[in-house]
């Protein structure tokens, strides 16, 4: 049950998945998150510090970062090499990225709270990857489905797995044909292109895919409001590959009782263990 073409466009996109995984800012060189508190943080290698840094040659103490009114600013410790300077989040845009060493750290605002997020390029994570396993591509699973709009403003509350909950605007639900039965996923809001973003969980969750559900981009609704959903291209969300990220979970409507089976399967790191969901 598969084109050759549809196989093809899958494996490239694969093959630029697993590209990203294993670049510099790709998920396996996530090291650390650490939530500041108002006032002077601490940051460096010292079990003291509100930031602990991890690596070579890191020196107990490489500055501080200083939380006031929502804003942090950077300040250096004596004799590090870094520049003092306030600190874009990522909801801002494009972080300010700070690197010492084989270390990249920036800050991520999440509700009220603003985070660091550690990275490290020489991450064992990263050193011993190979590779994502998924299931064969199977054509049945790229669907025609078909976006049932919801009213202007619609939200719906998404909660991640560090406890926090955010209400996020809903173009609709993406309702498609399986087996004779209608499935309906709550949409949000996806690229620049139009696209569609799921957070979905199925019946194969906590055995051969990721217990916490995956995620998956669809291509954008036609004029008729007819979408292309390819479960082929369904992935595992960062939290697969780090316990430090902050991955938003499936709302309750979207964990249906059906075996997608398509996408990438489970990844357990080096050491044997999934990480939790």
């Amino acid at each position: 049950m598969t084109d050759p073409g549809h196989a093809a466009q899958v494996a490239a996109w694969r093959a630029e998945r697993d590209e990203r995984l294993r670049s510099a800012t790709g998920w396996l060189t996530l090291v650390g998150l650490f939530w500041l508190t108002p006032g002077e943080n601490h940051v460096g290698a010292h079990p003291s510090n509100q930031v602990i840094l991890h690596g070579h040659q890191i020196p107990p103490r490489v500055g501080s970062m200083w939380l006031e009114g929502g804003r942090v600013r950077f300040v250096p410790h004596e004799g590090v090499d870094l520049p003092e300077t306030e600190l874009q989040d990522d909801l801002e845009g494009k972080p300010t990225v700070l690197e010492f060493g084989t270390l990249r750290f920036h800050t991520i605002r999440r509700g009220e709270r603003i985070g660091v997020r550690v990275r490290d390029t020489a991450a064992p994570a990263l050193r011993e990857f190979s590779g994502v396993d998924s299931y064969p591509v199977d054509t049945s699973w790229r669907v025609r489905a078909r976006l049932e709009p919801a009213p202007p403003d619609t939200t719906i509350e998404i909660a991640d797995v560090t406890g926090g909950v955010n209400s996020d605007t809903t173009p609709g639900s993406v309702a498609f044909e399986r087996d004779g039965v209608t499935w309906r996923l709550a949409a949000l809001e996806g690229e620049e292109d139009g696209s569609l973003w799921l957070i979905f969980g199925d019946a194969t969750n906590g055995t051969e895919t990721y217990g916490a559900g995956r995620f998956l981009y669809t291509e954008p609704p036609a004029d008729d409001g007819s979408v292309i959903v390819d479960f082929n291209l369904a992935y595992n969300p960062p939290c697969v590959f780090s316990p430090y990220a902050t991955c938003p979970l499936p709302p309750p409507q979207n964990r249906l009782a059906l075996r997608i089976e398509a996408g990438e399967l489970d990844w357990h790191s080096p050491g044997g263990e999934a990480h939790p969901g």
